[in-house]
């Protein structure tokens, strides 16, 4: 009998379990491409756009293997809203009684197919380097979850990066060598491009008709759609940046999107790219002296390390997760984050950059955009949906730890020892955007005195009873008693108008 094997469209692997699990003689692929996919967040056009794309080639891939596909297209109007509804039109055409799916990265979706009328048999997503069951037993007995220790696990277990039983340079990270501005360069190599091609162009005229009011713009378009264009731009990386990454991985310039980063997250988090070969290629340059280890070591971290952990988070605390508040936040995310005109310079690059590339490295993420809204007090869920909404990589599995756990501290420290705030010193440290701005960084109180000095310090007082015993944090607040009385007053009173005035909508 007739079974459908559901693959969704960031399971684009050709060994994913669910396809493995396949009589290709015997069963039906279902793929669909619905509107409540695309509209359950308001998705940036170009994430619509490659999720489609990817899709579309896939799904020929898979019938040159022998695969029988029903593939639904968005502009076909027997295509049902969801992804359930799908299902249930292909097994009315088939007769068939079970799916079989690739359990899903996003707890929405888990929870739709599980009340569906049609049994759908879940399979474990094997494709990452750590089970779920085996993070959970690594949890066991420990009374904080803490990365570090996480990665050095999964250095044994693989075997990247280690000489015997000592980690490689005898040291197992080299964040202190990873932490340098960077200067403009010319002659720093790009990214690889991908030009459209008529299937690209087909979906790119389709989002562009049917999402025509969602923030960020579809053109130009450049991202790989196959796997064979992501093993090109994996060999262009490895090849071109790599040997810079390490160095430039946290710098940040207004003129400068890419620096040496990768942009491979969306090929991996879509399936078109492997997380171990991409280890093992940066490996290798290291191995053979074409690349230094603080750079490779710190890539592999940001894979088998970061990429490993917040996946383990997010399967073992479940649905619940995103709707965490630890900090009690309930301030509406400001009209900045939608496009409206800021005269911070850092705010304004980075959320630029994001509406035109859906694409902005993991400091802007964490230290631009989402300090600010952690310093302001935006309800946590509304920054989640934004980070989910407007980048080209966000996935729930990995996007939401990231937000609510790493960025706006919102999971009680489940997954981080403290919160990443900072003054606009560390942002003038590691870019170039402060030179620019309409405030002045070294200002800490007036007319022109930067948002993040004030913010950062009224964050830290109304949240003193949380933080003042925290050990990485102690330092801070005796920084704050010593200033003088009158001027802890008049930062405090000077950041509450501010407040005012960025929740008014009031231009800031």
């Amino acid at each position: 009998m007739t079974r459908l094997i559901l693959v969704l469209g960031d399971q684009l692997s050709d060994d994913l379990p669910a396809l493995r699990a396949a009589d290709p003689a015997a069963d039906l692929v279902v793929m669909a491409e619905v509107m409540e996919e695309g509209t359950y967040v308001p998705h940036h056009p170009q994430k619509i756009a490659l999720i489609l794309a990817a899709m579309r080639k896939f799904a020929r891939r898979l019938q040159e293997r022998g695969f029988r596909v029903a593939y639904s297209r968005l502009d076909d109007p027997d295509t049902g809203p969801s992804i359930g509804a799908e299902l249930l039109r292909r097994a009315a055409e088939t007769g068939a009684r079970e799916a079989v799916a690739t359990r899903p990265g996003d707890w929405r979706l888990i929870e739709a197919l599980e009340a569906m009328p049609l049994p759908v048999r879940f399979l474990p997503d094997d494709r990452f380097l750590c089970p779920a069951d085996e993070f959970a037993r690594w949890t066991e007995g420990r009374k904080q979850l803490r990365m570090e220790w996480f990665y050095r696990e999964m250095r044994r277990r693989t075997g990247l990066l280690m000489e015997g039983d000592e980690p490689a340079g005898g040291k197992w990270n080299f964040d202190t060598e990873n932490r340098k501005p960077a200067a403009p360069d010319l002659l720093r190599p790009r990214p690889l491009r991908f030009e459209p091609d008529a299937e690209v162009r087909a979906v790119l005229d389709l989002v562009e008709a049917r999402f025509p009011r969602h923030f960020g713009r579809l053109r130009p378009f450049h991202w790989a759609t196959d796997r064979a264009e992501a093993l090109r731009a994996l060999d262009h990386f490895i090849r071109e940046s790599l040997p810079r990454f390490g160095d430039e991985q946290d710098a940040m310039l207004a003129d400068d999107p890419f620096l040496s980063h990768a942009l491979l997250s969306s090929s991996m988090n879509l399936g078109l790219l492997g997380p171990m070969e991409v280890c093992r290629r940066a490996e290798t340059e290291w191995r053979e002296g074409r690349a230094p280890l603080n750079a490779v070591e710190g890539f592999i971290r940001q894979i088998l390390g970061w990429r490993e952990y917040v996946r383990g988070i997010w399967t073992l605390s479940g649905p619940d997760y995103i709707r965490s508040n630890g900090l009690g936040h309930s301030a509406a995310l400001p009209p900045l984050y939608w496009g409206k005109p800021t005269r911070m310079a850092c705010l304004s690059a980075a959320v630029a950059q994001t509406r035109d590339l859906a694409y902005a490295h993991h400091i802007q993420r964490l230290m631009v955009t989402g300090n600010f809204a952690l310093l302001a007090g935006v309800d946590p869920a509304e920054v989640h949906e934004w980070y989910l909404s407007v980048y080209i990589d966000a996935l729930e599995w990995v996007e939401a730890p990231n937000t609510i756990g790493m960025s706006q501290f919102a999971d009680h420290g489940l997954l981080g020892s403290k919160p990443y705030v900072s003054s606009g010193a560390y942002i003038d440290r590691m870019s170039d955007y402060c030179r620019g701005c309409a405030y002045a960084v070294k200002d800490r109180t007036g007319p022109r005195a930067c948002p993040f000095n004030l913010l950062y310090w009224h964050f830290l007082n109304r949240h003193r009873a949380r933080f003042e015993r925290n050990p990485r944090m102690v330092q801070m607040y005796r920084t704050w008693d010593r200033m003088e009385e009158t001027h802890r007053a008049r930062v405090l009173t000077e950041a509450e108008a501010f407040l005012g005035r960025l929740h008014a909508g009031e231009p800031v």
